[in-house]
C-alpha cells in the first residue's frame, strides 16, 4: 500500500456505472493505529504512532501523524523528530490478528472469492453476490458499514473492473471512503496518474523512464513497447504498457499461497558479541518454525539476513535436503550461514531468518534420512507440545534454554511484531 496520498485533484467522481466492476479492494485505514484507538478513544484526533521504542521502526501511524511526514517502516527516531508530540504505543499483534480475522470473516460472508493480501487488505470478486446483495457499490457500502459496526474501525474500498485499478481506487478513497472507477473510465483514470502509480515502478524505474521523457501513465501508454523495453527491460516494458492501458487479467484467487515465512528484529543497540547474535538468530528461527506449523507448511530454503551498523545488508541462503518446520533444523542451517559471514570489526544492527520453497506439511513421505534420524520426530513433537502450551498460557510460557542462558542478548518478546503494516 502506498505511503502517500493521491496527487492533488485525482480524488474525483469518475461516474456511477458499476456494470462490469465486480472487483473490490478492501483496505483498512491505518489498521494497527485504528485498533489501538478503539482501546484509547481519548487519543482520537491526536498524532499516534504504533511501534517499539529506541531503534525500532514505525509499524503504523494515524493520519494526524502522517500529516507530519511519518509513515510505516520509517525509523522511530526519525518519526519522533518529525512529530515530537506524537503518542507512541507498543504493538499488540495478537489483537491485530483477531480483528483481521474478524474482518476477513465479514468479507467471506459476502463471497467465497476473497484473496487476502495481507493482515489489513483483500481483493473480492462479487460477481456471484450481486443477486443476493445488490450492485458492487452497494456491496462495498455494506462492507464498510459492517466493519465499522463490528470493530469500530474503518476501511476504504476501491470498486473497478480489474485488481490493479481497484487497488489504486481504494488508496485514493482513503481514509474511510469508497471510489468507483467505471470500466469505461479505467483508461482515462489511469492516464491521469503519474508513472509512479504503476505496480513495479520504484525510484530506479522511474528514473529510467524519466530519461526517455516519460513521467505520466499517459506518456507511457503512448510510447511503443519496443522503446519501453529498451528503457526498463523486455518483461518490464511489456508489463508496464499493459497496465497503462488497463490490461490486468489476474483473477481473485482465494487462499493465496504464501511464498515465504520470515521473522527479523532490530536491536536496541548494535551487537558485536557472537553469542548474543546467535541467540537472536535462534529466536528468529523459532518464530519461523512456529509460523510454519501454524500454517501447516514446511520450508526447504533457509535465508539469513544481517544488517550492520553502517546499514550494509547481507543475505545468505541454503537449500535443505528435506523440507522442515522444526526450529532446531532451521537454526542449524542459519547458524552455518551466520558463520560464513565475515563480521570481524562489524557491529550488527538487525538479524532475520526466512523460509522459502514452501509446501504442505501433511501427507509428505519421510525420506531415508528422516527415517534414520531417531531424534528428528521427537524434536518436532516437543515443539508441537510447546506450541500448545503457548496457545493456552501465552507466548512467554515456553522459552528455549539457550535464549535464557544468553544473558547478554537483548531478545525480543515472543509475541513482538515483525513487519510494518500497510497504510
Amino acid at each position: 500500500m502506498s505511503r502517500h496520498g493521491p496527487p492533488p485533484g485525482l480524488r474525483r467522481d469518475w461516474g456511477d456505472d458499476d456494470t462490469g466492476c465486480s472487483i473490490l479492494h478492501v483496505d483498512m485505514d491505518a489498521f494497527y493505529a485504528s485498533v489501538e484507538l478503539v482501546r484509547r478513544p481519548d487519543l482520537r484526533g491526536r498524532p499516534v504512532i504504533v511501534g517499539g521504542e529506541g531503534r525500532s521502526v514505525v509499524l503504523a501511524a494515524t493520519y494526524e501523524a502522517r500529516a507530519f511526514g511519518v509513515h510505516a517502516a520509517m525509523p522511530m527516531a526519525h518519526a519522533r523528530r518529525l512529530c515530537p508530540r506524537a503518542v507512541v504505543l507498543p504493538p499488540d499483534h495478537r489483537r491485530y490478528a483477531e480483528v483481521s480475522q474478524g474482518v476477513m470473516t465479514v468479507l467471506r460472508d459476502v463471497t467465497a472469492l476473497v484473496e487476502q493480501v495481507s493482515v489489513d487488505e483483500a481483493f473480492l470478486d462479487v460477481s456471484g453476490a450481486r443477486r443476493r446483495l445488490g450492485s458492487p457499490t452497494a456491496i462495498a457500502a455494506l462492507i464498510r458499514a459492517r466493519v465499522h459496526a463490528d470493530f469500530d474501525v474503518t476501511c476504504s474500498v476501491g470498486v473497478a473492473a480489474t485488481k490493479f485499478v481497484a487497488k489504486l481506487a481504494s488508496g485514493m478513497a482513503k481514509p474511510d471512503g469508497m471510489l468507483l472507477v467505471p470500466k469505461g473510465a479505467s483508461v482515462e483514470f489511469l492516464h491521469s496518474l503519474p508513472v509512479s502509480a504503476l505496480w513495479g515502478v520504484g525510484e530506479r524505474t522511474q528514473e529510467a523512464l524519466a530519461r526517455w521523457g516519460i513521467t505520466t501513465v499517459a506518456e507511457l501508454a503512448r510510447t511503443d513497447v519496443a522503446t519501453l523495453q529498451r528503457a526498463v527491460g523486455k518483461a518490464g516494458g511489456a508489463h508496464l504498457h499493459d497496465l497503462a492501458w488497463g490490461r490486468d487479467p489476474r483473477p481473485v484467487t482465494p487462499e493465496r499461497q504464501e511464498k515465504s515465512v520470515g521473522a527479523e528484529t532490530t536491536f536496541e543497540s548494535d551487537l558485536r558479541d557472537a553469542a548474543a547474535i546467535e541467540a537472536h538468530v535462534l529466536a528468529m528461527a523459532d518464530r519461523c518454525a512456529r509460523h510454519l506449523r501454524a500454517k501447516g507448511l514446511v520450508g526447504r530454503t533457509v535465508s539469513l539476513k544481517l544488517r550492520t551498523a553502517d546499514f550494509t545488508t547481507s543475505t545468505r541462503s541454503r537449500t535443505l535436503r528435506v523440507p522442515t518446520d522444526v526450529a532446531g533444523e532451521i537454526f542449524a542451517a542459519a547458524r552455518d550461514l551466520l558463520d560464513s559471514v565475515d563480521r570481524r570489526g562489524l557491529a550488527v544492527r538487525l538479524v532475520g531468518v526466512r523460509m522459502e520453497g514452501l509446501s504442505a506439511a501433511q501427507g509428505r513421505q519421510l525420506t531415508l534420512e528422516e527415517a534414520a534420524d531417531d531424534g528428528g520426530p521427537a524434536r518436532r513433537r516437543a515443539e508441537v507440545v510447546a506450541d500448545e502450551v503457548r496457545r493456552r498460557f501465552g507466548t512467554g510460557a515456553v522459552v528455549r534454554g539457550a535464549m535464557i542462558e544468553s544473558s547478554r542478548a537483548q531478545l525480543p518478546p515472543p509475541a513482538a511484531g515483525i513487519y510494518p503494516e500497510g497504510q
